[in-house]
């Protein structure tokens, strides 16, 4: 049965129901980062505790891809919760777009997976390449996200400084192309493309990148 839920009083109902199912979302894609991590398997004769610990750091590239996409998540956990901090009614639009950048948060452990599984090998830029695009693309939704609700203020709180969303929009134009330009990089050299995703993890992480300031 199809709704239209473009009424009035659809559009002017709170987001918290929007926001637990983000919530939920981003947990599972968190804990499966860790799930695809394996214990290291030691074949027999060779138990010992030298053998483990080279086993152990063996799986660095499990480690860091862990490392990048947890702070990604992470971070677009803590920038969601903020942005909705600052949006206080929802309409159809809204779902769908928050639905896709679910789709594509609940996706990234698969090709944290895949970059974890190929570093060090022939196919490793081409993994770190699908891995940088899948993280732009997540950027972008994200990016709309933030864009169709605060564009002419339509369902963001009317007492929010005007200065706060500009400064945030600033920081969230950035993101889409930065990844871009790091998966681009890949193509070249997976090492850096890496870093820069670590970096820009770090960056989002930081101090005002998505402060919620009421006037």
């Amino acid at each position: 049965m199809d709704l239209d839920l473009d009424t009035d009083d659809v559009g002017g109902r709170d987001t918290s129901r929007l926001e637990a199912l983000s919530d939920g979302v981003i947990a599972i894609a968190i804990t499966l980062l860790i799930i695809e991590i394996r214990p290291p398997h030691l074949d027999a004769g060779h138990d010992g505790p030298i053998d483990l610990v080279r086993a152990l750091r063996g799986l660095w590239p499990n480690y860091l891809g862990y490392l990048i996409s947890f702070l990604t998540i992470g971070v677009m956990w803590i920038n969601h919760h903020n942005v909705f901090r600052l949006i206080v009614r929802t309409d159809q639009t809204l779902v769908v777009l928050n639905t896709l950048l679910l789709l594509c948060i609940a996706f990234l452990p698969f090709p944290t997976a895949v970059v974890a599984e190929s570093i060090g090998s022939d196919p490793e830029r081409a993994a770190v390449v699908f891995y940088g695009a899948c993280f732009t693309v997540t950027a972008v939704f994200f990016s709309l996200l933030w864009w169709y609700p605060t564009r002419d203020r339509r369902l963001v709180d009317r007492r929010v400084d005007p200065r706060t969303l500009a400064s945030i929009s600033r920081r969230f134009l950035v993101g889409a192309p930065i990844y871009l330009l790091a998966t681009l990089i890949g193509l070249l050299s997976a090492g850096l493309s890496l870093a820069i995703f670590l970096l820009l993890a770090v960056y989002y992480i930081l101090p005002g990148t998505s402060t919620a300031r009421r006037s």
